[in-house]
Order: structure tokens, then C-alpha cells, then sequence
């Protein structure tokens, strides 16, 4: 939700839309990096399963709550027998922290949010 976020286009009026959003935008950005990427949310929209979609792979937190998909990230870079090699991006101070002592590396959102417009700007409908 920190990357859907750092686009302030009134995306909380449409919370599902804007996780189907961000999983296209991922897709092709995939595509045509060749870049592995996995994005995991708080929320799974009624018409959106777990899997791969396109390039990319698209996760749920298994609980509810606060911070669920932030426990799931963390979850996942340490069942992961090479977390040097995962970039997480996020822009919770917290998240990060607990990343990078798990020896991944962190990435803000907007830093992240502007290679994705970079490489393949967005229209909007």
C-alpha cells in the first residue's frame, strides 16, 4: 500500500481498482526489466487470486489486521535462503529496519514509483 500510496490520485476511493493498478503497472514493468518481482498486499480484491499474474507474483497477507502484509514481507525474506539478494520496497520506517537486519535491501517507494514511471509512464483512464 506504500507504493499504491506515494500516487496521490484518490485511489482510497477504489481501493480494489487500485491493487489491480499496481499489479498491471508491475506486470510491465517486469516484462521489460527481466526483473523478478513479487508485491504482496493487505487486501485481496474479490476478483484478484494469489499467483502469478503476467511477470509478476502477486501475494496476500495470510492474516488480517494492521501490518499484516508487513509481516508476511518479513515472513518471506527470512524463509529466504539468499535475503541479500531481495529488495523490498517500502516507505515504513519500521518494515525497513526490520529488513535490513535480515541483510535485504530497502527501497522508498518513490524512488521505486519513479523508475516505474521511468520506464513505462502510465495513462490514466
Amino acid at each position: 500500500m506504500n507504493l499504491i500510496g506515494s500516487r496521490p490520485d484518490r485511489w482510497w476511493n477504489d481501493p480494489d481498482r487500485a491493487v489491480r493498478r499496481l499489479i498491471d503497472e508491475l506486470d510491465r514493468f517486469a516484462a521489460a526489466t527481466g526483473e523478478d518481482i513479487t508485491v504482496v498486499f493487505d487486501r485481496r480484491p474479490p476478483d484478484v487470486e494469489p499467483g502469478m499474474h503476467g511477470a509478476v507474483e502477486v501475494a496476500f497477507a495470510s492474516r488480517r489486521g494492521r501490518n499484516a502484509a508487513d509481516h508476511e514481507i518479513v515472513r518471506m525474506v527470512s524463509e529466504d535462503p539468499a535475503p541479500e539478494s531481495i529488495r523490498v520496497v517500502t516507505s515504513d520506517r519500521r518494515l525497513a529496519e526490520r529488513i535490513r537486519e535480515l541483510r535485504a535491501t530497502v527501497l522508498s517507494s518513490g524512488s521505486f514509483r519513479r523508475r516505474l514511471n521511468s520506464s513505462h509512464p502510465t495513462t490514466e483512464a
